[in-house]
């Protein structure tokens, strides 16, 4: 078991994680771990995090951890993200209804619409040339988001600003407390808004939500799914973007080969995005509830454990076999999926909508523009910092 300080390689890290991961995977699927001055346990094997993010006896409440400092903003700590049974069952429950695969289905004409006006944008630029994170990847799902929620246009700025600070704060380590007691008094204001004039946005109907019991989501339960769709709603979303066409980009053969076949690749490419470098790179902290084992490693009741999503996408002992390796992007793989968008009772309810904006925003892109490449005159990618999300801040590109 090694002791792992990611602050020591933040630079090199961000820009590359996966030797890292490499070098731990070869010693162990466990590994102690600083970060931020705090100490936690780093899960890098893929049956290992796969068994972390189901386990029993790992807790995702973080009120009573030492990490949760911020007592002003519990509201939006009450999401399903952040919750155990009974609780999250519940929670799940009255918002599963709002997320099935008809309703997701049903809003691809408008993700389709909202894709073809920013590349209309797009094209008109007299330069060809654009950021594709700033002019695509960000409005398109914040837009979708915002529309779902009823969050006004001129509100949609401020909310960008906020899910960024959250997921990969500026110094690396942590929100501003400023941001989300910022947020929670907006939401406060939108979910009391809406409770007193209702539409037919998803904030509403989950307003009106009831179960054959007569159950509701409360006040604070509505004001932490508001968050947590609009954070996690859109943030997974633009870096499956960003990494997405990145990768095509590093990889002609596979680009030439989406081009040729679309129809037939699309889906396949988005899951190989998924797998090869993910929006997700770590999951959000998980506290023993009582001593346990993972990988033959015992873990202390207390102790926190965060999974490597982006490891477990290339551990060798789930990935090698006949065809690709997992060090390989190849739109074409087949085989056992991946862990991008979790697994286990906290599995991402919003999987279905990522992966529809994911393939129409990619394979539109691509057709509009066959000519499309990494703008040469761009310097080296500025990533994001934190280990939660994995992706850049800006991507250059020409056409």
């Amino acid at each position: 078991m090694t002791l792992v300080d990611l602050t020591a390689h933040a630079e090199e890290f961000n820009a590359d994680p996966y030797p890292f991961y490499e070098a731990l995977r070869a010693s162990g699927p466990v590994h102690r771990l600083v970060l931020g001055g705090e100490r936690t346990w780093l899960v890098v094997g893929h049956q290992e995090a796969r068994e972390a993010l189901n386990h029993p006896g790992l807790s995702k409440n973080w009120l009573g951890s030492e990490l949760f400092e911020v007592t002003q903003v519990h509201a939006v700590a009450t999401n399903m993200l952040d919750t155990d049974p009974p609780h999250h069952t519940r929670l799940r429950r009255l918002v599963a209804r709002e997320f099935t695969t008809r309703r997701v289905e049903s809003l691809r004409p408008r993700v389709q619409q909202i894709t073809d006006g920013l590349l209309d944008e797009m094209e008109a630029l007299p330069e060809r040339r654009a950021d594709l994170i700033r002019s695509f990847a960000v409005p398109l799902p914040m837009t979708l988001i915002c529309e779902l929620l009823g969050v006004p246009h001129l509100d949609r700025a401020r909310f960008r600003y906020w899910s960024g600070e959250i997921v990969a704060p500026l110094d690396g380590v942590g929100a501003d407390p400023r941001v989300l007691q910022d947020m929670t008094a907006y939401l406060c204001e939108l979910v009391a808004d809406k409770a007193g004039d209702q539409g037919d946005d998803l904030l509403s109907a989950l307003i009106r939500t009831r179960d054959e019991h007569g159950d509701r989501l409360s006040p604070d339960e509505l004001i932490g799914m508001a968050f947590l769709l609009l954070v996690a709603g859109h943030e997974t979303t633009v870096n499956l973007i960003g990494n997405g066409v990145r990768a095509l980009l590093a990889h002609p053969d596979q680009l030439a080969a989406l081009r040729a076949d679309p129809d037939g690749l699309i889906g396949g490419a988005v899951e190989e995005m998924l797998r090869y470098d993910g929006p997700v790179q770590h999951a959000t902290y998980r506290f023993a509830d009582t001593d346990l084992e993972l990988g033959g490693v015992p873990i202390e009741a207390g102790s926190s454990v965060m999974v490597a999503l982006a490891a477990a996408g290339r551990d060798p002992a789930r990935f090698t076999g006949p065809g690709p390796g997992p060090e390989e992007f190849d739109i074409r793989r087949t085989g056992p999926g991946h862990l991008a968008f979790g697994h286990g009772i906290h599995h991402c309810l919003g999987a279905p909508l990522a992966r529809l904006e994911g393939s129409i925003a990619i394979r539109s892109l691509l057709e509009r523009f066959p000519t499309l490449a990494e703008d040469p005159a761009a310097g080296p990618p500025d990533w994001l910092p934190g280990t939660l999300m994995r992706g850049v801040t800006s991507l250059p590109l020409r056409w």
